[in-house]
């Protein structure tokens, strides 16, 4: 989840709102590639969630890299709760559950991406290793309870803690017992913004196939691939899901205000604190008529924070966020920046892509996102499979990672990346039946070995 913002710039009107959005506008040289991911801590011995407080938790693991990489930590009351990289590169932090998350710097290639991620990696074992620490990249925990997930000592989480069970049955199950990749990529106008907030809101459960890698819950398999995006369509109706008004007439900036304005808050930050306004209207916060903070005006950090509480397929920040795939190995997290940039970052491909999905209806797309978290690469839409459909995304990402033509030191374009993918294609199985063929195969019924075989 998003880190907070800090400007205190006061919101006098709505055009103020959109203004804000349009400011992501960049020209087309300037394009880059964020990544973010999370993965789930585990003890060495036990295999057993990580607490937040004692010798061996998730306060003395932030305080060691932080002693490691110099990062400014990022402080809520006495506890440190994340790290930041205050030279402009990336942060750590914690999801609710301690999920332990690296919002990747911004950087023009995926190539930089895999740079990034392999020091985090191996920085992180460094520090976690006396800690007895390790780490899983999944979808969603195999075994733990939602009891046994810790808390983190954030009051963002206790608050939506409070509220979850009010508007769903699995909300606490996304913020305690999932995990996600996700990468964030530019537009050049409003006009391109919208195409490629349709082209992936579309494609974004052919993603959601691709890397489904959540099949167990609690030591069984739970009947789906990704049992994370299945917990999603039962997590807060008001802000999730595949925003079918997006597809409609008159869709830009305004019409991302007009809906975030209508989706309920979680929280209004003032100073260090968190005020529960759960359920209550920005734009009473903007009118300074919040029941919750009476004479209160909204601030630009009130609108950053209400934005990065919003949690539908695709997101619009100043950028657009791809939050349709489940966590999962190095090789998954690189191919996700890969497969999205190579689809948006190239006119030829973009077009490409929209003409394959124009067709397809708001119902269409609806029925494919309920179906993928049981069926995977076998759901269907518009008469098509999602495999044939993703072998065509796939050739599509392929030529326009080819046409940026970014070379790594070896003379690889950033296609590489893409490797992971057309092989799983080419074996027609999504990460979560490969691993549902070692539970019933050598794994004889146990999840357990997951967290020597699976982790990072």
């Amino acid at each position: 989840m998003a880190r907070d913002q800090v400007d205190l710039t006061p919101i006098e009107r709505r055009d103020d709102l959109v203004d804000w959005l349009a400011q992501g506008v960049k020209a087309k040289s300037q394009f880059l590639i964020g990544t973010e991911h999370e993965k789930f801590a585990f003890t060495l011995e036990g295999h057993r969630p990580v607490p937040y407080q004692g010798r061996r938790g998730i306060r003395a693991l932030l305080e060691g890299m932080q002693h490691l990489l110099g990062w400014q930590p990022i402080m809520e009351e006495e506890n440190v709760i994340g790290l930041s990289d205050v030279t402009g590169g990336g942060a750590i932090t914690l999801e609710p559950g301690g999920q332990f998350e690296l919002s990747g710097a911004q950087v023009e290639t995926v190539h930089q991406t895999s740079r990034e991620l392999m020091a985090h990696l191996a920085q992180v074992r460094e520090v976690a290793w006396p800690l007895r620490i390790g780490f899983l990249g999944i979808g969603a925990t195999p075994d733990w309870t939602r009891a046994d997930m810790p808390q983190m000592p954030k009051g963002r989480y206790k608050i939506m803690t409070a509220y979850m069970p009010k508007v769903g049955r699995l909300g606490l199950d996304m913020m305690y017992r999932t995990c996600t990749v996700q990468t964030n990529l530019d537009f050049s106008s409003e006009a391109d913004m919208v195409k490629k907030l349709r082209v992936s809101i579309a494609l974004q459960p052919v993603a959601t196939a691709l890397f489904a890698n959540s099949p167990f819950t609690e030591g069984k398999p739970n009947g789906f691939l990704s049992f994370r995006a299945e917990i999603w369509r039962d997590t807060d109706k008001d802000r999730t899901g595949m925003l079918p008004w997006a597809f409609e007439p008159g869709m830009g900036f305004e019409r991302w205000v007009d809906y975030a304005l209508d989706v309920p808050m979680y929280f209004v930050k003032h100073g260090d604190k968190y005020v529960d306004v759960a359920g209550q209207s920005f734009r009473d916060l903007m009118a300074g008529k919040l029941p919750g903070l009476p004479g209160a005006r909204a601030t630009i950090s009130d609108w950053a924070n209400h934005i990065g509480s919003i949690f539908p397929e695709v997101r619009l920040k100043r950028y657009l966020e791809m939050r349709g795939a489940d966590s999962g190995p190095l090789a998954n997290l690189l191919a996700l920046p890969a497969l999205w940039a190579g689809i948006l970052y190239d006119e030829v491909s973009l077009d490409a892509a929209w003409d394959l999905v124009k067709h397809w209806t708001a119902e269409e797309r609806q029925k494919l996102r309920d179906l993928v978290p049981k069926e995977g690469l076998r759901a269907t839409v518009h008469g098509r499979t999602v495999l044939a459909i993703a072998s065509d995304i796939l050739e599509l990402a392929r030529a326009g990672l080819k046409r940026r033509n970014h070379l790594d030191g070896g003379g690889r374009d950033e296609a590489r990346h893409l490797e992971v993918l057309e092989d799983r294609l080419a074996r027609g199985t999504t990460p979560a039946q490969e691993l549902l063929e070692k539970f019933y195969g050598p794994w004889q019924g146990s999840v357990d070995p997951i967290y020597m075989e699976e982790a990072y």
